[in-house]
């Protein structure tokens, strides 16, 4: 394919690194899943009351030692409640996303299953993605003549080769798998 698409973040440079100027880089989660499930971490944000919603601080017995608490576990305060809670009950079941920090790379998930390249030491040339991630580059349609993206190296893909030419952001050189 030879059309690179439209550049939905052209106005306002939405969804590329604003030193470099490459574009942040999206990809299936399907196209390097047993990767991405092995490395990436997931979030559960900040400690919040289970009763309140506001944000809680760390026990101390000094400060905190009159607040009522009713599971006999003192991991964090509510100031606004005046109740102690376990550091299970702060914080959300499920994780409100992934993400991986290493390497040189910051990923992290998008949409319902995909993966954002945030920062990479590798990049390749893909079509842009749809209005969905405006202005970043699509890796699973790579092209020659498309947008500078940020992208995953040869490691994350079975068969240790990346679908998609890699180049060093250093020195703009080929990395062969």
């Amino acid at each position: 394919m030879s059309y690179a698409g439209i550049d939905y973040g052209r106005i306002d440079k939405t969804n590329r690194d604003p030193v470099t100027g490459i574009h942040y880089g999206c990809i299936s989660q399907h196209s390097v899943l047993q990767a991405w499930a092995d490395s990436s971490e997931p979030e559960y944000g900040e400690q919040t009351c289970p009763k309140c919603g506001n944000a809680v601080v760390e026990y101390d017995s000094d400060e905190h030692g009159d607040y009522h608490c009713s599971c006999g576990c003192a991991d964090y305060a509510c100031t606004d409640c005046e109740l102690v809670w376990n550091s299970c009950d702060c914080f959300p079941e499920e994780p409100l996303g992934y993400s991986y920090d290493a390497e040189g790379y910051h990923l992290v998930d998008c949409l319902d299953s995909g993966i954002m390249v945030l920062k990479s030491p590798y990049y390749t040339h893909a079509q842009f993605c749809s209005p969905c991630v405006p202005g970043a580059g699509n890796l699973d349609s790579p092209m020659l003549e498309g947008v500078k993206t940020y992208c995953l190296g040869h490691d994350w893909f079975d068969g240790g080769k990346a679908p998609y030419p890699v180049y060093r952001v250093d020195n703009n050189q080929e990395v062969r798998s």
